[in-house]
């Protein structure tokens, strides 16, 4: 895979490189402020999932498309969404976030939720954008579990089978099952407590209100105490999985690296808390349309870099880069990889 990896250009501010730092800091910063409208979007199966739309929408049908997907538990209120969708907002994209199921501002109606290989709401989107707006070139972009579900619908569909021009993955946890293992360690399991947390809160409504086909109550859900216990007793039933072995194996992106035909941007960093740091030396070869960009720091969705006297997301500046790439009269649609993934070394 050396032929792939390449040195991200993110530098950390001196004394703010630690990890944990690196994970926190956005959390600990004023929320970017983003104007958005919410739409309801109806699926196939009776169900539904809520889309937020940076405003003002632009008024030409052909202005290029910026679809983002969020991470687990995460929501237009994540710092990483402000900043990605703001991004794209000033450089004159259509920029709109998918809240998975349940995870805008009401309960999902169906007995189920959302998980990282849930590939069929996304694909519904895409194929409802594609039909709103035919001639727009489209790309989409998708953090941590977001981003694992964004890179498995990409291998599925072939480098035609979306209306994508390319794609976007960030801190993406390839592969599920080192990931899990990796927050029950140190001090990653204080990620994984607020996850579960968050997590258990929702089921536990679910439950109260008997609209769960799952064996398990309210005590024996507050007993579980990782992430894959949960998987093993919540995810992995309520969505057809055997256990949480079964889900990890077959939810996981990282194998089918070698399949992608779609120009792929990857963004990771090797000091990631959750997730092992040999997370690439595991994975098989990318192919030809993907560029992964490792940085030494950066922590999970962090990458946080001192410019213009303050502290600001690296993610977004990088964002503009490849946005304003794809953009460029020079950068014909169907150009070379290599053309078409702005280096941004």
């Amino acid at each position: 895979m050396a032929g792939h990896l390449h040195t991200a250009d993110f530098q950390p501010p001196r004394g703010l490189s630690n990890p944990h730092v690196q994970t926190l800091l956005p959390r600990l910063l004023p929320r970017q402020r983003l104007a958005y409208d919410w739409e309801t979007l109806e699926l196939p199966d009776g169900d539904f999932v809520e889309l937020a739309w940076a405003r003002p929408a632009p008024h030409d049908a052909q202005t290029p498309v910026f679809l983002l997907f969020h991470g687990l538990e995460g929501s237009i209120a994540s710092p990483y969404a402000r900043w990605l969708l703001g991004t794209a907002a000033k450089l004159g994209w259509r920029a709109v976030l998918m809240h998975f199921r349940g995870c805008g501002r009401r309960a999902n109606r169906l007995p189920r939720a959302y998980h990282s290989g849930d590939t069929a709401d996304a694909y519904w989107l895409i194929g409802q954008l594609a039909h709103r707006y035919p001639h727009a070139l489209k790309v989409a972009a998708g953090v941590s579990l977001g981003g694992n579900m964004l890179l498995k619908l990409v291998a599925e569909q072939g480098g035609d089978g979306l209306d994508l021009a390319g794609a976007i993955v960030i801190s993406a946890p390839l592969d599920l099952a080192a990931s899990a293992d990796a927050l029950h360690r140190g001090f990653a399991r204080l990620y994984e407590r607020h996850l579960l947390h968050s997590l258990k809160a929702r089921v536990r409504r679910r439950i109260a209100a008997q609209t769960l086909p799952l064996a398990i109550n309210a005590r024996a859900l507050d007993g579980l105490d990782s992430l894959r216990a949960y998987d093993d007793a919540i995810t992995g039933p309520l969505h057809g999985f055997a256990d949480a072995d079964d889900y990890y194996r077959r939810a996981s992106a990282g194998p089918l690296l070698g399949e992608i035909e779609l120009p792929t941007l990857i963004l990771h960093a090797e000091d990631d808390p959750f997730m092992p740091s040999s997370l690439y030396d595991r994975l098989p070869p990318a192919g030809d349309a993907v560029r992964i960009e490792l940085a030494r720091h950066g922590g999970h969705v962090g990458f946080m870099e001192w410019r213009e006297g303050r502290l600001r997301p690296w993610l977004a500046r990088r964002l503009a880069q490849e946005l304003e790439a794809w953009t460029t009269p020079a950068v014909p649609c169907q150009a070379s990889t290599a053309q078409r993934i702005k280096s941004g070394s």
